[in-house]
């Protein structure tokens, strides 16, 4: 895949395994719908996506590449942790707090669905500093 960009609101196949791994951007939406969006996302060693809520939007997460300790819970104070690998799959719905702290060596390569949309349409955020002061906008 050379260059990755939102396909969304049109049709769309593609391979999301090799999508996601070729992602080097912290986030980059793949597709976004009225309803839906994909993302991809690419933490480094020792970071994390950050802990967050989002009270009207479920979501799916799934390592395609690394390892991450991840928290779920129903409150900041309240969160359980589990480690994940290669092919396992997060679900987060609305309303619980989470957070994914690449725990391994290599970048932790992950696509992650929400709906509805969390993103703008063609949202690339090549760091997670750009993320967070594109949020805190």
């Amino acid at each position: 895949m050379t260059e990755i960009i939102d396909h969304g609101p049109d049709p769309f196949v593609a391979n999301i395994e090799e999508a996601t791994v070729a992602n080097d951007n912290y986030r980059t939406t793949l597709w976004t719908g009225k309803n839906l969006q994909v993302t991809l996302m690419a933490v480094q060693p020792g970071h994390d996506i950050g802990l967050e809520v989002h009270n009207e939007t479920d979501q799916f997460l799934r390592i395609e590449e690394g390892t991450a300790t991840v928290y779920l819970g129903d409150s900041k104070e309240n969160l359980k942790s589990w480690e994940a690998n290669n092919d396992d799959a997060v679900i987060v719905p609305a309303g619980i707090w989470h957070n994914l702290v690449n725990s391994g060596n290599t970048p932790l390569k992950v696509y992650s669905i929400y709906a509805p949309p969390h993103h703008p349409h063609g949202t690339v955020h090549a760091t997670k500093e750009q993320a967070d002061a594109d949020e805190n906008e």
